[in-house]
């Protein structure tokens, strides 16, 4: 009998690319929330106990999309079993998404138990449905075993307060983010290799895609969300409208207008689709983690676009742009083999404009930010049309 038959929720692998279903489109929808409640989160808590704890509370968000989109790759989403799976983490997400305001505070037992019930519950399941003799079956067994220790560092940071949950809550997040890394490497269990993640590259490539197009999106819904509150759209509110346009559209081209075919080429004829599939879920961490904070920065601009810039708006300012440029570094590094000299460049000028930018007003500090995202653009896409040329 053969595998199909005895596991139908298994995706049919034929050699063509396995498109994304409606039901993983519909999944990816409460991620526009989590992403919100983020950049809202990080914008109300802008010291350093705020960035630790949005920074915390982001790999949790991301985690548990990652976790499910690896699922998704490996089983049919149109299956009823798989379709309520990921219906039920859905709801789960939504819960955890909904307690991000207060999860270092009232509600981090929601947090906690939504997040933890979505990871092992999720890789339950998962285990049963292919059972023990399958050949996913010892790689989910190791799931399994990190996902359940990292629950118990979850509720043990939920039952306790301050510095002490930021911390239990960290050492969570690292036993799921970097457990991968080793091939969920696990004590009596053996551990996994990348080759036997038998992925399909090019759906893997597109989800990482659409969530970088949820993320940019919230960007563009805060943006319109802004202008509609403004009673007088006054020359000042508008150019900073456009300010955070222009950075947005930057960072729609340096991703989508020059590298999501080759990566999506690269990812699906590796010699090691697993492991290079595990590489672009480690890099889109800190590209979207990057367009959350210049979200925040975008925020500031327009609330207050003739104000001074302080420290810590200068830093928020420039961190965004910096890691996303980071992030967009390490992705072509992935897809091509090697980092663009543009992303250094921008790096090296955001770095300038970080003292700079306190003897600036905000609006003045959304145009900088944004003119570097568009040169770096615009570097790249000569280096490419050159590249095309030779």
């Amino acid at each position: 009998m053969s595998t199909r038959l005895r596991l139908p929720a298994l995706r049919h692998r034929d050699g063509h690319h396995a498109r994304v279903t409606y039901e993983e489109l519909f999944f990816d929808l409460v991620y526009v929330f989590a992403v919100t409640q983020l950049s809202h989160h990080l914008l109300h808590h802008l010291g350093l106990a705020g960035v630790l704890q949005t920074l915390v509370l982001w790999f949790a968000v991301w985690l548990g999309w990652q976790y499910a989109c690896w699922v998704s790759n490996w089983f049919d989403p149109e299956a009823p079993r798989i379709r309520a799976l990921l219906f039920v983490t859905m709801l789960l997400a939504l819960l955890m998404s909904s307690s991000i305001p207060e999860a270092f505070g009232d509600r981090a037992w929601v947090f906690a138990g939504a997040y933890a019930t979505m990871q092992v519950g999720r890789t339950a399941f998962v285990l049963f449905e292919v059972g023990g003799r399958h050949p996913l079956a010892p790689n989910f067994r190791r799931m399994l075993a990190w996902v359940c220790v990292s629950a118990c560092f979850w509720l043990a940071g939920a039952a306790a307060d301050g510095n002490a949950r930021l911390a239990l809550w960290a050492v969570a997040v690292a036993c799921e983010y970097i457990s991968p890394m080793f091939g969920f490497a696990f004590p009596g269990m053996g551990r996994s290799h990348t080759r036997d993640w038998t992925i399909e590259g090019g759906h893997l490539a597109e989800r990482c895609q659409l969530f970088v197009i949820v993320a940019l999106g919230e960007m563009l819904l805060a943006t319109g969300g802004v202008l509609s509150e403004v009673e007088q759209w006054s020359g000042a509110v508008v150019s900073a409208v456009l300010a955070t346009f222009a950075g947005t559209i930057a960072m729609w081209w340096l991703y989508f207008g020059i590298s999501s075919r080759d990566a999506t080429e690269a990812i699906s004829h590796a010699q090691d689709p697993g492991r290079i599939g595990a590489n672009f879920h480690y890099v889109h961490a800190l590209l979207i983690a990057g367009i959350i904070a210049t979200a925040v920065g975008n925020d500031l601009v327009m609330d207050h676009p003739g104000a001074a810039v302080t420290p810590v708006y200068a830093a928020v300012l420039v961190a965004g742009p910096l890691i996303y440029l980071l992030g967009s570094a390490l992705y072509k590094r992935v897809v091509y083999g090697h980092a663009p000299h543009s992303h250094l460049f921008g790096a090296m000028a955001l770095g300038a404009l970080g003292a700079l930018l306190p003897h600036t007003h905000l609006l003045a500090a959304g145009w900088l930010t944004s003119a570097v995202l568009l040169v770096v653009g615009l570097m790249d896409t000569q280096l490419k049309r050159r590249l095309q040329r030779a």
